[in-house]
């Protein structure tokens, strides 16, 4: 029975270690939504602050420098992504699919060419400490769930906290409000005096600084190993996209919508395990194909993003004015 228990833990315990970077991409996607700008680049984002966090932090040997590389790398995409839809007034579908192309093009040029100065992760201490499990006294020792929940490390308690943080800017603060009233009504919130252009940029690099903690995250969860073939990001900046509407832009249900994802993410790896624990009850895991298995966190986006074409837009937590450029003078 103790084997059970602990082939469960595991598997709770990593749907949270694998999955958080999905937070960090949605959260900071809600915040780049609510400004009224559709995004369609965190993939790119999140491997540009994938690699230039990780070879920063590896640089300094310093898991701090490495997050505010991160966050600045990722936010100077946002900035270009302010610069071409906001100043420039260019189409934000094709310039979010231009910034995924760019990143992660950035991504691989850097990485192959680097090559064999690669740097190890496991040779730079701070970052193998700054990312070693942090465990929560007393609430750590609550079984199954202690070890699930409250044994990680600094990151996963941090993007918990800026999911938290973001929701309570935008419901209680007199920013995040007029923040909500730009991506309603841009044309509405200029003419009574909010400033348009600094809201959008601000918020722009502010929500795509955080998606690229989610792919610094990402790039110590793989022990900082450049492969040269796969992306650390893995898609994950895609499903981050969906997440925003199965979250309802709402950062602090998108830790409910990561923790949903990331079970079926995770269900590829311990299928056969936790058939093997429980036969009885899960047991048919073992007749599932494994191809399934890896194809359901995709599967699982598509049929969000499906019902949330059909569903009804009242109750929705959509901006009414996503994705609309806003030309001043047609106010």
């Amino acid at each position: 029975m103790n084997d059970s228990l602990n082939v469960l833990t595991l598997f709770l315990f990593n749907i949270v270690l694998i999955n958080i970077p999905l937070l960090y991409g949605t959260v900071g996607e809600i915040l780049t939504e609510k400004a009224g700008s559709l995004n369609l680049g965190v993939e790119g984002t999140m491997a540009v602050g994938a690699m230039f966090g990780y070879l920063a932090g590896c640089a300094a040997n310093s898991l701090l420098v490495g997050l505010m590389a991160a966050f600045l790398a990722a936010g100077l995409c946002g900035l270009l992504f302010a610069v071409l839809t906001v100043s420039l007034q260019a189409n934000q579908n094709v310039t979010g699919i231009t910034i995924t192309t760019f990143g992660l093009g950035l991504y691989f040029f850097v990485g192959k060419g680097l090559g064999d100065r690669w740097p190890a992760m496991v040779d730079h201490s701070a970052m193998v400490d700054g990312f070693a499990a942090l465990e929560i006294p007393g609430l750590k020792s609550i079984p199954v769930i202690g070890k699930a929940l409250f044994s990680h490390n600094m990151l996963v308690y941090l993007g918990i906290v800026i999911a938290v943080a973001v929701w309570w800017y935008l419901t209680y603060t007199k920013t995040g409000l007029k923040l909500r009233s730009v991506g309603e009504n841009p044309a509405a919130a200029d003419s009574v005096g909010v400033n348009i252009l600094l809201y959008k940029y601000v918020h722009l690099v502010l929500g795509s600084g955080i998606m690229g903690l989610g792919g610094f995250y990402m790039a110590l969860n793989m022990g900082g190993s450049f492969e040269g073939s796969n992306c650390w990001i893995n898609g994950y900046g895609w499903i981050a996209v969906a997440l925003v509407i199965f979250a309802n832009w709402n950062p602090v249900l998108a830790i409910l919508g990561t923790l949903v994802f990331g079970f079926f993410n995770t269900l590829q790896i311990y299928a056969g395990s936790l058939a093997g624990a429980f036969p009885s009850a899960l047991g048919w895991l073992n007749a599932v194909p494994p191809h399934l298995f890896k194809a359901l966190p995709f599967l699982i986006t598509a049929i969000v993003l499906i019902v949330s074409s059909i569903r009804a837009k009242e109750g929705s937590g959509q901006p009414a004015a996503l994705g609309q450029n806003y030309f001043r003078e047609e106010r």
